[in-house]
C-alpha cells in the first residue's frame, strides 16, 4: 500500500467515513510516538495521505520509515473491507 517517490514512503487510505478515519488516525499516533517517530499526513472526510520519511537522516527512507508503514499497513488491514 506504500510506495517509495522522492525519497519517501506514501499512502492514500479510504475509510467509511470520516469517524473511521479520524479514529484510525488516533491509533496511527499512539503507533508513531511509541515508535518516537511521526508522519506528515492529511485527512480529508474519508481519505488519509500519509507520507514518511526521516528527518534527521537527511529526508531519506529510513527502516524508521519502513518499520513504521508496515504497522500503519497492518493496522489499515483491519478497518478495510
Amino acid at each position: 500500500m506504500f510506495v517509495e517517490r522522492e525519497n519517501a514512503l506514501y499512502a492514500e487510505l479510504q475509510f467509511a467515513d470520516f469517524a473511521e478515519a479520524w479514529g484510525f488516525m488516533t491509533s496511527v499516533a499512539i503507533l508513531a510516538e511509541k515508535a518516537n517517530h511521526h508522519p506528515e499526513w492529511s485527512n480529508v472526510y474519508n481519505t488519509v495521505k500519509i507520507k514518511l520519511t526521516t528527518h534527521d537522516a537527511g529526508n531519506i527512507v529510513t527502516d524508521k520509515d519502513r518499520n513504521l508503514a508496515r504497522s500503519i499497513e497492518s493496522l489499515y488491514s483491519r478497518y478495510s473491507a
